[in-house]
């Protein structure tokens, strides 16, 4: 029996969602940087926390927008918008490189 929502077409949804959504959501984890800056951690470790808890933070935020948008337009739509969204992304990233020049 197949149950109501197929949790594996939501994956490549989610990260595309995760990858889009990952610098804009590492930006306000600032405060966290500060608070480990004044911690005990060495260096390195501090580095893997915050690369470990922006990862999380993405993948948590992409899970909820890709099942959000599967819910609303189908997890094929979902899946494409997050696809979309990354190479909107990379697009904007070459063009204000390009800008710099």
């Amino acid at each position: 029996m197949r149950s109501l929502l197929d949790w594996s077409s939501l994956l490549p949804g989610t990260a595309l969602w995760a990858l889009a959504l990952y610098l804009p959501l590492s930006v306000p984890l600032r405060r966290l940087e500060a608070a480990l800056a004044e911690g005990t951690l060495s260096e390195g470790l501090r580095q893997i926390a915050l690369l470990l808890s922006s990862v999380a933070l993405a993948l948590a935020v992409g899970a909820l927008t890709q099942l959000a948008l599967s819910v609303l337009l189908g997890p094929s739509w979902g899946a494409s918008l997050g696809l979309m969204a990354v190479l909107a992304g990379a697009f904007w990233s070459l063009a204000s490189r390009s800008q710099d020049d």
